[in-house]
Formats: structure tokens, C-alpha cells, sequence
């Protein structure tokens, strides 16, 4: 029975980890491009958006592995028992999380990095004319890669709730 509660702790630990950094990287984005801005630093807009770019490339991988967590965890505590309650619709969104979240760096990060790479890293992208491909491409891929976000934040919140009401329960 301990060995349950270690592999749920380390599942719920990972959910919060995922989820934190989801919000804390939510939160700092806006604050990390006003702060460039009111530095006065020409290449304030530029820097910020590297700064960000980087900091979310590095959480990506704390991702996989939290993602890895979770569904180990699952996986683990099914094949040993007791089954967790729903472990379908728990394992398919721990699932839908992980691929989400490999496709955002696996894919989406990658074209982001090769449009500023052609734009110029001193560049900021707002500085395009609004017409630029560059620019419409870049704020489909942002836009895109925010609502992506979505659905491991979603996920975790609700594999956190089920996770919590498993505890009630016993």
C-alpha cells in the first residue's frame, strides 16, 4: 500500500510541476516584455522574446519528464493495483497532454525559432509591418503554441482533481 502512495505523490508532484510552470511562464511572459520595454533597451522587444523563447524551450523538457511521470505512475499502479478509478480517461489525457506537449517542441517551437532566426534576432517581431508573412506566420505559430498550452494545463487540473478524490475516497 506505500508503494502506492509513493507513486501517486510522485504523480500529483509532477501534475503541480507541470501545471506551475504552465502559470508561472503564463505570468512572467507579459512582465519579462514590460520590463525590456521600460529599460529603454532598443532591442528590449527582441531580448524579451529570446529570453522567453528560451525559457519555454527549457521548460519543455521538464515537461517530458513530468509527462513521463504521470503516465508511468499510471501504468505502474494499474498492473499492481488497485486500478485507479477512471484510468481510461486518465491515461488518454495524460496521453493528449504528452503528444501536445511534444508537438509544441517538437514542431511548433522549432518554426518559431527558424521565422526569428530570418527576421534577426535583434529584430523584433512587432517591428514588422503588419502585412509581413514573417510576422503573420510568427503570430499564427504564437497563437497556436498559446492554445496548445491549453489543454496540459486543462488536463493537469483535472488529473489533479481525480487524483485528490481518489485520497477522499480512501
Amino acid at each position: 500500500m506505500k508503494r502506492m502512495h509513493v507513486l501517486r505523490f510522485a504523480a500529483v508532484l509532477a501534475l503541480a510541476v507541470w501545471l506551475g510552470g504552465l502559470v508561472v511562464l503564463g505570468f512572467t511572459a507579459p512582465t519579462i516584455f514590460d520590463v525590456m520595454a521600460a529599460q529603454k533597451v532598443v532591442e528590449g522587444r527582441a531580448l524579451a522574446g529570446a529570453v522567453f523563447g528560451e525559457m519555454f524551450r527549457r521548460f519543455h523538457d521538464v515537461a517530458y519528464v513530468c509527462g513521463a511521470f504521470v503516465l508511468l505512475s499510471l501504468i505502474i499502479r494499474r498492473v499492481l493495483g488497485p486500478r485507479p478509478r477512471r484510468f481510461g480517461v486518465r491515461f488518454a489525457l495524460g496521453i493528449a497532454m504528452v503528444v501536445v506537449t511534444v508537438y509544441s517542441g517538437l514542431v511548433i517551437l522549432p518554426k518559431i525559432s527558424r521565422l526569428r532566426e530570418e527576421i534577426g534576432v535583434r529584430t523584433a517581431v512587432a517591428s514588422l509591418p503588419v502585412d509581413d508573412p514573417r510576422r503573420v506566420a510568427f503570430e499564427g505559430l504564437h497563437r497556436q503554441s498559446g492554445l496548445v498550452q491549453l489543454i496540459p494545463l486543462a488536463g493537469a487540473c483535472v488529473l489533479l482533481f481525480l487524483e485528490l478524490s481518489d485520497y477522499e475516497s480512501n
